[in-house]
């Protein structure tokens, strides 16, 4: 499970930037469905809220994961 887990954060860190930049699309889609023109899909606005911080947190936990391994494999740490 480790091999896969050091796998997952080294070999494809491309990842948690392609979740962070989805989260920040949601974000972005769902602050234009709180215009008032657009009052019925507000519910929907939520949930992209709810689903870009979730993938925003899920690539900024990622990221954190990819620093920790490149610090220690350069022998640092800080």
């Amino acid at each position: 499970m480790a091999n896969f887990i050091k796998t997952l954060v080294q070999d494809f860190g491309w990842i948690h930037l392609s979740l962070g930049l989805v989260g920040n699309l949601a974000f972005f889609i769902g602050s234009i469905f709180f215009l008032p023109a657009l009052e019925p899909y507000k519910t929907a606005g939520v949930w992209l809220f709810i689903a870009g911080s979730f993938g925003m947190l899920i690539g900024a936990a990622g990221q954190l994961l990819v620093s920790l391994y490149e610090d220690r494999e350069n022998g640092q740490k800080d």
